[in-house]
Order: C-alpha cells, then sequence, then structure tokens
C-alpha cells in the first residue's frame, strides 16, 4: 500500500512514519484543521481586549462606580470575562485579567483594578 501525503495526496519517500511531503504540506494541513477553532479563540480574545481596554479606561485609580450604560455605549460585552472571585459574603466579581466589576444595584457597577491579582 502506498501512502499519500494528508494534505497533496503525492506519494511519501522516506520515513514509515511520515504524513506529509513538506513543511508546507504539514502546515497547509494544521492550519485548515485549526482554522474554525483559531478563529473562534482570536474572537474571544479580540473581545476579551476590548473589555479590558474599556474597564482601564474608566478607572481613574482602584475602584470607581460606574452606571451599566456607559459600559455599553463603548461596547462592553458582559458575557466574556477570564475569572470569577467571590468574596466571604458572597459578592461575585467578573474579571477581564486584572480588571473587575461587581453589580451593585439595578444597572450600576464597581469597577476595580487590582495590581497584584
Amino acid at each position: 500500500m502506498e501512502r499519500t501525503c494528508l494534505d497533496c495526496g503525492e506519494p511519501l519517500v522516506g520515513r514509515a512514519d511520515k504524513k506529509f511531503c513538506d513543511d508546507q504540506c504539514r502546515n497547509n494541513y494544521n492550519n485548515r484543521m485549526n482554522s474554525d477553532t483559531t478563529t473562534q479563540m482570536r474572537n474571544i480574545n479580540h473581545i476579551l481586549r476590548k473589555n479590558r481596554r474599556i474597564l482601564a479606561g474608566l478607572i481613574p485609580e482602584d475602584k470607581t462606580t460606574i452606571h451599566k450604560d456607559k459600559l455599553l455605549a463603548q461596547g462592553f460585552n458582559f458575557t466574556y470575562f477570564t475569572h470569577q472571585y467571590i468574596t466571604q459574603k458572597g459578592s461575585i466579581y467578573h474579571f477581564v485579567y486584572e480588571y473587575g466589576y461587581l453589580e451593585l444595584d439595578i444597572n450600576f457597577y464597581m469597577l476595580v483594578h487590582r495590581k497584584n491579582p
């Protein structure tokens, strides 16, 4: 049975475990296999960077209070955050890297900046 390149289908010569005829075919194949995942990750990372930039621009020092409409007006997406922190009292902070927010009241949020997360 003749072995063929997984990308271009050309016959393979060389090692028994060889899967591609050259680096270009290997790269083409792997890029094609990972393109959906890569696109999704790229889109999520873009949203996270934008959320972080918005929070960083709205926090003058370590913390502030802001209305939800101001966040939404700048394009903040509440669906995406990097992690949560739950206080002993049960308050849930959502963080985008070192910047976080806590829902205080209907439509008001406290924004915080943790310098040493």
